[in-house]
């Protein structure tokens, strides 16, 4: 039983290694070497036992030294391993990215989903965004990819459909995540189409939908494009800013009474922050 929970300690530890910048795993494992090496060898087995009282702090020094001299080598070496993952990960979804900015959008929808995850990453990192994949199995509502770019996160689906439209209900799942996340915006990214009911409601609500026609444009983008999404057009009912005269989106409050209710934000925001009441 022990050794299960320290194969499972291990892999854990594995798993968040390989999930961070491969730049970020090897500076992990070199800082953990030194800690845990100075630590070793400020708690070296000196002390003697004298006296019954001393046992007990003699035992810790020593648990201590013990410990240290095991991690020192586990800890590195897990980060090491996670590190060459992550290189490798890296590598393939750029080498994957690259090739899809050259190929039609045919060619990305015979991609398997894995691989069109991979790609949409990679695509959003190009823009500048920190990348964080979800994995297929996690208890995320749908979303696959979370994006952070200074202080607001977005949500993305990826759906990999050849053939099917994607629907309404794809696009009111990822923004009650949204709400309930509290991120500043979404994406849903697609090989095929979506129906017109899904870019109805998108429209106004800070989602930008991404489809096979627009793929070619988005593998396309920089680090120059808009962190936030552009919705697909502003409606005659939007507001215009009253500090800049900028068309206003919706939003979602983030905090205080209001948490999770929708309110009219500027689009040019953090720039302007001026707020409408959305009645």
């Amino acid at each position: 039983m022990g050794r299960s929970r320290q194969a499972g300690a291990f892999s854990d530890l594995l798993d968040v290694a390989s999930k961070l910048p491969w730049k970020v795993s090897l500076g992990v494992a070199a800082l953990s070497l030194l800690g845990f090496h100075l630590l070793a060898a400020a708690f070296a087995p000196t002390p003697t036992v004298t006296t019954v009282a001393d046992m007990g702090g003699v035992v810790i020094h020593q648990g201590i030294h013990v410990f240290a001299s095991i991690f020192q080598y586990v800890i590195p070496m897990a980060f090491v391993i996670g590190a060459s993952v992550s290189y490798l990960k890296r590598s393939r979804s750029i080498e994957l990215f690259e090739n899809a900015r050259s190929s039609s959008a045919s060619d990305v929808s015979s991609l398997s989903w894995q691989q069109f995850e991979e790609l949409i990453g990679e695509g959003f990192r190009q823009r500048g965004f920190q990348v964080t994949a979800k994995g297929g199995s996690a208890p995320d509502g749908g979303v696959d990819l979370i994006l952070a770019r200074g202080t607001e996160r977005f949500l993305v689906q990826c759906k990999q459909w050849r053939a099917q439209q994607v629907p309404v209900t794809i696009v009111r799942e990822l923004y009650g995540v949204m709400a309930a996340q509290q991120a500043a915006g979404g994406y849903v990214v697609t090989s095929g189409r979506f129906t017109q009911d899904a870019i109805a409601f998108a429209e106004g609500r800070n989602i930008e939908l991404i489809d096979g026609g627009k793929l070619p444009a988005f593998l396309r983008q920089n680090r120059n494009a808009s962190p936030a999404p552009v919705t697909h057009a502003i409606l005659a009912s939007t507001p215009a800013c009253p500090r800049c005269n900028e068309p206003m989106v919706v939003r979602i409050a983030k905090r205080g009474a209001n948490t999770g209710s929708e309110f009219w934000g500027c689009r040019r925001y953090p720039k302007c922050k001026a707020t409408l009441a959305k009645t």
